[in-house]
């Protein structure tokens, strides 16, 4: 029992260790850092047309249809040349089917999300760290000198609020991936009209702006939590004085 308590108390004073060093050299490099791949080219594009892609669904050529068209029954069967043999027979509801290949993923979008994602999570491990830091400082409960816990406490709160926003993020992309695939999905169900392609389009550009604006955050994530913690740096680490400095 006794060795358990001294790897606990061994594994606060490490974390209280680490929770300093970060915010007062990690973070500053950190900013510097990202401050840096935010006036990059990948990050810095003015024209966002450069990020389009092409879709390869080609548009088929039109039908021509005679003026007399004969209804046919509803149980018809079809037969598909182009995608099934041509002696077998199919009923039922029509398949698309790609046949000048798959619809690639957006390789621009997916080059920025490989280098923001990565962020992401330092970020959420940073405020993680963090938080138990404070944590494991918070005096024990009693009356009187609570000012510097409330201090404490205000920084955890903050701290807890980049963690949750930062988790955010990863859902952020992954919504990105659903959207488009159910608007490329329309573009191959109605290949002829233009509306939905342009809509991928714009979805990319949209993307590609909020992918720049997540990297911002991060920045000024970490900025601000930086900034807070140095400010309230001595009560954060002695959150009640003592009597004899309280007479002077």
């Amino acid at each position: 029992m006794q060795c358990c308590m001294l790897q606990v108390q061994e594994y606060k004073d490490s974390l209280k260790s680490k929770a300093e060093i970060l915010i007062l050299k990690g973070f500053p490099k950190k900013i510097v850092e990202l401050n840096e791949l935010l006036d990059t080219a990948q990050f810095g594009r003015q024209d966002l047309t450069d990020i389009h892609q092409p879709l390869n669904i080609p548009v088929p050529d039109p039908v021509i249809v005679n003026s007399h068209v004969v209804e046919q029954p509803a149980n018809k069967k079809w037969k598909y040349d182009n995608c099934v043999d041509s002696g077998s027979e199919v009923s039922g509801t029509k398949v698309m089917a790609l046949l000048s290949g798959a619809v690639p993923c957006n390789k621009h979008l997916c080059d920025v999300v490989a280098v923001v994602k990565p962020h992401i999570r330092q970020l959420i491990e940073d405020a993680n760290l963090l938080k138990m830091w404070i944590s494991f400082m918070i005096p024990k409960i009693e009356d009187g000198n609570n000012f510097g816990v409330s201090i404490q406490e205000d920084t955890l709160g903050e701290i807890q609020s980049v963690e949750t926003e930062a988790a955010t993020f990863y859902d952020q992309i992954s919504r990105y991936f659903v959207s488009r695939g159910k608007v490329v999905s329309k573009v191959a169900k109605y290949p002829h009209i233009e509306d939905y392609r342009r809509a991928v389009q714009e979805l990319d550009e949209k993307e590609y702006v909020s992918l720049w604006l997540v990297m911002c955050e991060i920045r000024n994530r970490y900025c601000t939590l930086h900034d807070i913690v140095v400010k309230n740096l001595e009560k954060i680490k002695k959150p009640r004085s003592s009597n004899a400095d309280s007479l002077y």
